[in-house]
């Protein structure tokens, strides 16, 4: 009788990256890599307050050398002037990150934007918990590890 081979489970990634390669060919990216790392392109400062929605490529015309395409980029409503006026900035980025100059200009799309809501940045337990937990750690001799043990405690009872 034969034995089973190993069973090597697949990233769930690498299962639906066909997926998303096609959803994201509808809007015009090549790769998904411009939308998922946004926040690293265009920097933290716009990408609070801006996203790609698709890529809009010009029909080729024969004869003629082919035409840089158009960023769409959703922004907030408030800040769509100041993104306006970061236009050449971002098109240096996006174009420094495709490799080439593929993108020569930006048309702006004011709507809400479908970011998630970011987890709050936690914040250091006060000094009467942190106290409260250090007097427990009396056997611990290093005084380093005593206070970041005393924080760590009081972190978690806090939680």
């Amino acid at each position: 009788m034969n034995k089973p081979g190993p069973i090597s489970a697949k990233p769930l990634s690498v299962l639906l990256s066909g997926v998303f390669s096609d959803a994201y060919a509808k809007q015009g990216f090549a790769a998904r890599e411009l939308v998922m790392r946004w926040a690293e392109i265009a920097g933290p400062e716009l990408s609070a307050h801006c996203e790609p929605l698709k890529i809009q490529w010009p029909r080729p015309v024969e004869g003629q050398p082919q035409e840089p395409a158009t960023l769409v980029l959703r922004v907030e409503g408030p800040m769509a002037l100041e993104i306006q006026h970061a236009s050449d900035v971002i098109l240096q980025r996006v174009n420094r990150f495709l490799g080439w100059s593929a993108v020569g200009r930006l048309a702006l799309r004011q709507a809400p934007l479908s970011r998630r809501a970011r987890p709050a940045a936690s914040r250091a337990p006060d000094a009467k918990s942190v106290a409260q937990v250090a007097e427990t750690l009396s056997s611990v001799e290093d005084e380093e590890l005593r206070a970041a043990l005393a924080r760590l405690g009081a972190s978690i009872k806090r939680n």
